[in-house]
């Protein structure tokens, strides 16, 4: 029997980490348990979320508050191709 042959009556295992306490338990390979079992109960006691997270947006200011900003701070800035430049 080859290395890469099974037999039937085993189960391999594989080291994992639990993503919420970072504990270090053994779980079936494969399977796509991600918390160890303390956590796991936690976890399913958690509310779930109630719906689906839209488009993130930006926030923007209004129109008429963005101009009246830019006519305030437009003033202030001093133009450097005028002034020559910068070196």
């Amino acid at each position: 029997m080859s290395s890469k042959e099974s037999n039937p009556s085993e189960i391999r295992m594989e080291l994992k980490y639990c993503e919420q306490c970072g504990g270090l338990w053994v779980r079936e390979r494969g399977a796509g348990v991600v918390f160890c079992e303390k956590c796991q109960a936690m976890v399913d006691e958690m509310p779930t979320q109630r719906r689906r997270p839209g488009r993130v947006r930006l926030p923007r200011l209004p129109h008429s508050l963005a101009e009246d900003l830019s006519g305030e701070f437009g003033e202030q800035i001093p133009d450097l191709e005028a002034a020559g430049g910068v070196a």
